[in-house]
């Protein structure tokens, strides 16, 4: 059988005993004609196969370049080099595809990130994004095992939507209408009743609403998908598409809902830590040398790992909005004017600074804000009693900022109509979302997680457009 093969990763741990193998992978360095550097993408050590001299002709020794791809078999002795414990003599060499050497672009040294990103469909092939891509993997795997031990039921929510779960706006259009002369109605506007689905559709923004629904029949459901902003954003921290795990769970209320966050993010980051440690050392080790060229005030107080287990063996800070505000107004950073934003009172909208501040500097551990005034929030906030504030909630991370929002819902329908008329939510299309208040209304609460952003954290990169594979922003939907 072609593929009865030995992945690197296993086969590095095996104990030498001149056992016979075959591995496959791509060559990442041949050195004096004798010494292959084999890597297979499981791991990012690399298999050491020695070739006998005078095994191989000239035209198969010219062929194996950088990323050339090989199959071979041989037999796992101890190794003679430092820094691995097994070589492979190799007995066979079969050249599956070549690779010019002259024209790849990935050569055996360190390229930059921007760089990299100009070559997204081949930058897996580099170290560091293979740990980063592990890493994602595993996280996801996580999230998976999270809900199904908690028994939580897996909802694949649309991606095509007639609602904008935020009331932001900022939603792509989804028609077949042709694009130079849609249909108009008498009035100019465009006739969406000729449209596909005869009415106006975007690409979603949160599975929410439709997770509200199902949370009203099975208790405690998530969805883990792509979401879609056409946000003009250009920073490290936004992406038009990105992945998305929203939680919504019947009979919680808004500490309930605290609680699971918590819970949820501890039990990830605890499932990397236990199974993905060998790229975790890379990458904090990759972040620390970085972080050399950075001035002092720029770097991390503490490395990757350790902020990680920090974040494990920490509760969360929890505090109001209302809290947090008068920390950062009484704040030296504020009164000094540092904030690009400043803090001019109650009821302003926080920035990723302010975010920051309360984590990194006044905190120093993750925050859980909650409380919010009700006019910077989405419509579907439970109001509290005060009649200024809703029930929502943001966990804040070191070096990110929001990584989780979420609140508990108003499950009140009276209240609900009344906000959605505020805030110019049409309420006959949402007759749908509507009819869970009407019919055996409860209370319930969920959240939702920017997997990036969460994958950013664990993985200490600073730019989102690295954690995931093929980043689309403003101006790039290549590959």
């Amino acid at each position: 059988m072609f593929n009865k093969r030995t992945r690197i990763k296993d086969l590095l741990t095996q104990e030498p005993k001149g056992q016979e193998v075959t591995v496959m992978g791509w060559v990442r360095t041949f050195r004096n004609n004798q010494f292959i550097a084999l890597n297979d993408g499981s791991t990012n050590n690399n298999l050491q196969v020695v070739v006998a001299l005078g095994k191989l002709e000239d035209d198969s020794l010219k062929r194996i370049t950088t990323s050339s791809s090989l199959k071979i078999t041989g037999n796992v002795v101890p190794s003679l080099g430092k820094g691995q414990k097994v070589d492979l003599n190799a007995t066979s060499i079969d050249i599956l595809g070549d690779c010019d050497a002259e024209k790849y672009p990935l050569q055996p040294k360190k390229h930059s990130l921007e760089f990299l990103r100009e070559i997204a469909h081949l930058r897996f092939r580099t170290n560091t994004f293979g740990s980063v891509f592990r890493i994602r993997h595993a996280l996801a795997f996580a999230v998976h095992k999270f809900f199904n031990d908690k028994g939580f039921l897996y909802l694949h929510t649309p991606i095509i939507t007639g609602s904008d779960a935020e009331g932001a706006g900022e939603m792509f259009r989804v028609t077949t209408l042709p694009i130079d002369k849609p249909p108009k109605n008498d009035d100019g506007t465009i006739n969406f009743q000729k449209d596909f689905f005869g009415k106006p559709t975007n690409l979603t923004v949160s599975g929410q609403l439709e997770g509200e629904l199902a949370a009203t029949a099975f208790g405690e459901i998530y969805t883990f998908g792509p979401t879609f902003r056409a946000e003009n954003s250009n920073t490290p921290r936004h992406l038009a598409e990105f992945w998305m795990i929203e939680p919504e769970m019947a009979f919680y209320d808004l500490e309930d809902n605290m609680n699971l966050a918590e819970e949820f993010i501890k039990y990830i980051i605890r499932h990397v830590m236990e199974n993905n440690l060998e790229d975790l050392d890379f990458l904090a080790q990759r972040l620390t040398d970085e972080e050399k060229q950075m001035p002092q005030d720029k770097r991390s107080e503490i490395g990757l790992i350790e902020k990680l287990e920090f974040v494990l063996n920490n509760n969360f800070e929890r505090i109001t909005y209302t809290d947090a505000i008068e920390i950062l107004r009484e704040s030296n950073h504020n009164k000094k004017k540092k904030f690009q934003f400043p803090i001019t009172g109650w009821g302003m909208d926080l920035q990723s600074e302010h975010e920051r501040y309360l984590v990194e500097k006044h905190f120093k551990k993750p925050v859980i804000l909650s409380n919010y005034p009700k006019e910077i929030k989405a419509f579907y906030m439970r109001q509290n009693d005060d009649g200024k504030t809703v029930a929502a909630m943001d966990i804040l991370a070191p070096g990110i900022g929001e990584i989780v929002g979420g609140s508990q819902r108003e499950e009140r329908q009276a209240k609900l109509e009344q906000r959605m008329k505020e805030m110019h939510i049409p309420i006959e299309e949402m007759w749908w979302y509507l009819d869970t208040r009407r019919y055996g209304t409860v209370p319930h609460a969920g959240f939702g997680l920017g997997f990036e952003r969460m994958v950013q954290f664990v993985t200490g990169m600073s730019n989102i457009r690295d954690v995931i594979a093929f980043p689309r922003t403003p101006g790039n939907a290549e590959f």
